[in-house]
């Protein structure tokens, strides 16, 4: 009997959480994941399959790691230069964190920030990932049916961090291309007013700097308006700043707690940020998530709970070395940001070439890239059909920006830094190949007569790139059963 198979009677001896659909694993965002987890591509092994676009990892730098790793074999107790250390470090360590890493972190905080602002140790909590640290966030926040205000579009995995097990809801700030997606004082206003007349508690807003998917960062007025609003109404803000070591074009990051430090009347307890390692150092698997914030309470709850999903000592003792080690930090950041940079116009020229444009960009492992003129017609069920085509004929998973809940259809996230030059090549020359079939179908259809051009309106995108074909018969759903490498046992994608 496959895991799929959930019968009435054993819904019934379960709890809600566990049988209700909180997770959003049944979306298109996770449908690519296991596109790709079934057919995943391999340049000898399987080159027709479906090339990851999909996942927001940074592997540009990590031979830098290695190196470094292979350098200082004494910080980890896993080898015979660092034994010595092997029982402090595996026995019980307090949930507080090695006093180390916490330092460790905080430095590394401050010089990510352009050392603009300093960070203090002992207000650094530990999370398992960004995911568990978010969690643990909201549940010091919000009580069930509380609200937080989210400017759209949104890391498509929110609705699962954010609301699943902690009950809490999301209530978007709507945010248009006509102005870059930025965030309005007005957008913010109008959904809070929308939440007041629907009788739900708003306990904050939560913004990502810089922005997952869009790749762009808040300005300074921007953020000052942000706080401005949460002290109007005595909310929190929470500002994921996971990716604030992926810029690498100007403007250049401002961080919450900068503005926080500028500001005369602004009420620190209500502010504060997520962070973590997963892009910055390009290491999702440590699950090193942080919390850090300038209430005192929370700190010191965020701690207690922390205990559900702590950083491991040994990875602890490995980081706090890393990032102690201030030139490598240095060397890291500046040619990290250089890499990114390299792959970032690289990707984007290619699809300008294409007749692709994508938002303009400053941060992040992705560009945030808009297809609406491919769209048969701007509508959410065109661009999940031209979806379907990406994924089964193109054969890339890329994310369709109703997944960020996005309100204008034809827009995709598209990852470029989780794979080498020679993969980059290859999803290029995919792209190239479908845009050029497309535009190539639309020159023939406008030379056919009229009554044959309605006719071929109707038919759906068809291509043959790897020999499966794309019809009404073979849209892409969620399978029942999960792939060793499938999204539901990763985090913040």
């Amino acid at each position: 009997m496959g895991f799929h198979q959930i019968d009435e009677r054993n819904q019934a001896l379960l709890s809600k959480i566990a049988i209700d659909d909180g997770h959003g694993e049944n979306s298109a965002y996770f449908d690519g994941w296991k596109a790709y987890d079934s057919d995943p591509f391999h340049p000898e092994n399987n080159p027709l399959g479906v090339i990851q676009m999909g996942l927001a990892e940074n592997q540009l730098s990590f031979g830098m790691i290695v190196d470094w790793i292979t350098k200082h074999p004494e910080a980890s107790i896993c080898t015979f230069e660092g034994l010595e250390r092997f029982k402090s470090i595996a026995n019980f360590q307090d949930y507080h964190g090695l006093p180390e890493f916490r330092k460790a972190i905080a430095n590394f905080m401050g010089k990510v920030r352009g050392g603009r602002v300093k960070f203090d140790p002992s207000r650094i909590v530990m999370g398992g990932g960004a995911t568990g640290a978010s969690e643990t966030l909201i549940f010091c926040l919000a009580d069930p049916g509380d609200a937080f205000l989210v400017p759209s579009p949104y890391y498509a995995a929110f609705d699962r961090d954010i609301k699943w097990r902690t009950r809490a809801q999301i209530i978007r700030v709507h945010c248009n291309s006509s102005n870059n997606f930025q965030v309005t004082k007005a957008a913010l206003e109008i959904a809070y007013k929308k939440a007041q007349e629907a009788n739900i508690k708003v306990k904050g807003v939560i913004i990502t700097n810089p922005s997952n998917p869009l790749g762009t960062t808040y300005d300074h007025d921007t953020l000052k308006t942000l706080v401005t609003f949460v002290n109007q109404h005595d909310i929190h803000l929470i500002c994921d700043e996971i990716y604030s070591a992926t810029v690498f074009k100007a403007p250049t990051f401002t961080s919450i707690a900068e503005i926080v430090e500028q500001m005369e009347h602004c009420k620190k307890e209500l502010i504060h940020i997520l962070y973590s390692l997963s892009k910055d150092m390009g290491l999702p698997g440590f699950r090193v998530g942080i919390i850090y914030s300038y209430n005192d309470l929370v700190v010191r709850r965020a701690r207690q709970m922390s205990s559900f999903g702590l950083v491991s000592s040994q990875t602890q003792n490995l980081l706090a070395a890393m990032l102690s080690d201030e030139d490598f930090v240095d060397k890291f950041l500046a040619e990290n940001s250089k890499r990114l940079a390299e792959r970032h116009a690289r990707f984007t020229k290619e699809l300008d070439k294409m007749g692709i444009t994508c938002l303009n960009s400053n941060a992040g492992v992705f560009v945030w890239m808009d297809l609406r003129r491919l769209l048969k017609d701007q509508t959410f069920k065109a661009e999940m059909e031209l979806w379907r085509v990406i994924i089964n004929e193109v054969k890339l998973n890329v994310s369709p920006g109703s997944s960020f809940h996005v309100n204008e259809p034809g827009w995709f996230r598209v990852c470029f830094a989780n794979m080498d030059d020679n993969t980059v090549d290859i999803a290029l020359n995919r792209i190239h190949s479908f845009v050029k079939n497309i535009d190539k179908k639309k020159d023939n259809t406008v030379a056919m007569p009229s009554k044959t051009r309605r006719r071929e309106n109707k038919l759906r995108l068809s291509f043959s790139f790897s020999g499966r074909r794309y019809d009404e018969g073979n849209i892409l759903n969620s399978p029942h059963t999960m792939s060793p490498h499938s999204p539901l046992v990763r985090a913040r994608t």
